[in-house]
């Protein structure tokens, strides 16, 4: 078996262990409690930055501890001081790392979600055996062995958080390959586009068309923190609360409003010709030219 296959095979067997769905859901429970409070769950998922906040603190901790790790192997004992200054870096910063991260995979079910029990135990693993290290460090001793454990566990961590983001999808924009018209397409009737939400087909993809203030709008229907259906949403003057998980966009230009959606809506321009409205929207994404919805 090469090495790509037995890794598919260890996530293949962590995302169908049902046994690891007790802690996920006790950890689920305590972090909605912990972030209730809307603006910091919208913090927290990225809102501001309009990405997920996670990957981009990830890099400072981990590069902290692996970089207190190579002065270990390499720097001799002139290194050692830098060394327990990064670690304790690398503690400190973890903290708003793995909020991050608990407030992006409390939306996750099933092999998402026993995927990120996982992840995070391998953290968490990694982050106490740096401790150790650097309370060790502080009694005057080296503190080798618990961090070359701590990098161990810190790398099995982050492998399989590619492999949430990358092979599960988890935090990534769920209307990345879909593709509406580029050219103008007739697609209902204007008398039939009210100030209701109505979910309309165009070539296998799902719009989301209704009135603002007399002028007919057009977004993406497919909500692009979990894909949930936005034209079954709840509508809030001139907005759309997600019926999954609450994220709001403005049903003019597709905006996040509130997360924990972090992405906005890809929204379309419209115009109505002799009482029918058409729909398109220009793309110079490559990756969409083989899309969903072509």
């Amino acid at each position: 078996m090469s090495v790509s296959a037995g890794l598919e095979e260890i996530t293949r067997r962590i995302e169908a262990a049902t046994a690891l769905d007790f802690a996920g859901n006790r950890l689920r429970a305590l972090g909605r409690l912990a972030l209730k409070h809307d603006s910091t769950r919208d913090l927290l998922s990225g809102r501001p930055i309009g990405h997920p906040l996670h990957p981009a603190l990830v890099m400072v901790p981990a590069g902290a501890f692996l970089s207190a790790t190579a002065l270990d192997l390499t720097g001799g004992t002139t290194m050692r001081p830098a060394s327990r200054r990064l670690i304790g870096l690398g503690l400190l910063t973890a903290v708003p790392t793995a909020l991050a991260g608990w407030a992006d995979w409390l939306d996750t079910e099933d092999a998402e979600s026993r995927t990120g029990v996982v992840h995070a135990a391998m953290n968490v693993t990694a982050l106490y055996a740096y401790y150790r290290s650097w309370r060790a460090r502080h009694r005057g001793k080296r503190g080798l062995g618990s961090a070359l454990l701590g990098a161990t566990a810190l790398g099995a961590g982050g492998w399989l958080g590619g492999h949430l983001s990358f092979g599960e999808g988890v935090g990534v924009d769920t209307t990345a390959f879909q593709a509406g018209p580029t050219d103008w397409r007739e697609i209902a009737a204007d008398t039939d586009i009210t100030d209701d939400l109505r979910q309309v087909d165009v070539d296998g993809l799902q719009l989301l068309l209704t009135r603002v203030d007399g002028t007919i709008v057009a977004i993406a229907d497919r909500c692009t923190h979990r894909g949930g259906p936005l034209s079954e949403g709840s509508r809030e003057g001139d907005c759309v609360a997600c019926p999954w998980h609450g994220s709001s966009f403005s049903l003019r230009s597709g905006a996040v409003l509130r997360g924990p959606a972090s992405r906005p809506q890809p929204a379309y321009e419209v115009r109505v010709e002799a009482g029918r409205v058409q729909v398109r929207r220009p793309e110079p994404r490559s990756l969409r030219r083989n899309p969903v919805g072509a």
